[in-house]
């Protein structure tokens, strides 16, 4: 563990670890064979310049980059721990730019990127479970994001025929090549940039029903069980969180001169 941690901190073991697997990505979409569900509400969308928060669960993060289909730039927020910035390495070798942080580490700092490229009209992606879950259980971040740019939600997701889901916490899809597959996207959902506390809790149940109704759907479509999410009991204490810590993310607005 020690040594697998010491060669990880090497920008030149990561740089190898990410041109491997960004390279394993592209021949994962080239070989695959895709249906493309839910593109034209997003498309109409974006074709009218306004950014839009693509949400998708840390599970399902590996096919994202393939997701962003429009010109322009793309962010997605990538934890700071040692895995992280691999990920981060690979998705930009893909030609998405990246933000780096989560609620533990760097949120704040995150927050005022990802807010900045919304408000340059860039489109950004959020994992709502990431960085540590529980699995398939949104987090405030991308309502919050959602409320302060006005830029709506649209839940995102994948499944796969041939896929290896792994033990891990969030139950990671390993997609192997030449196979079948579906990408979808749900309907934009639009958080009010006035929303309390109890709006705010009701548009992220909302968010969350949507995102795990799309991805058991994409499961029995590629002919699998769906993959559950974490126990209600295992959510409880995040979506319990009193609404101060729940704003720590966010920085303060800056009051507008007359």
């Amino acid at each position: 563990m020690r040594l697998s941690k010491t060669l990880l901190a090497r920008p030149g073991v990561r740089a190898w670890l990410s041109r491997i697997a960004a390279a394993y990505l592209r021949l994962v979409y080239a070989t695959g064979r895709w249906t493309v569900l839910g593109f034209e509400p997003v498309d109409r969308h974006c074709r009218t310049g306004r950014p839009f928060i693509a949400c998708f669960w840390h599970g399902r993060m590996l096919l994202m980059p393939h997701a962003w289909r429009w010109p322009g730039s793309f962010h997605m927020l990538i934890s700071r721990h040692r895995d992280g910035r691999i990920i981060a390495e690979t998705i930009e070798r893909l030609g998405i730019d990246t933000a780096a942080g989560s609620s533990s580490r760097g949120g704040a700092e995150a927050f005022r990127q990802l807010v900045a490229a919304l408000e340059r009209g860039e489109s950004i992606g959020v994992t709502p479970d990431g960085p540590r879950g529980p699995r398939m259980r949104a987090q405030m971040g991308a309502i919050r994001l959602a409320r302060r740019s006005g830029a709506p939600v649209v839940p995102v997701s994948f499944s796969v025929r041939r896929r290896k889901v792994l033990n891990s916490w969030d139950r990671f899809i390993l997609v192997f090549p030449f196979s079948r597959g579906v990408l979808a996207y749900g309907e934009p959902i639009q958080v009010p940039t006035d929303a309390g506390p109890e709006q705010l809790e009701a548009c992220r149940a909302l968010i969350e029903r949507r995102m795990n109704d799309l991805s058991a759907e994409l499961d029995r479509m590629c002919g699998h069980e769906p993959i559950a999410p974490a126990p209600a009991a295992a959510a409880a204490p995040a979506a319990a969180a009193p609404v101060d810590r729940e704003t720590a993310m966010e920085p303060a607005r800056k009051p507008t001169s007359a």
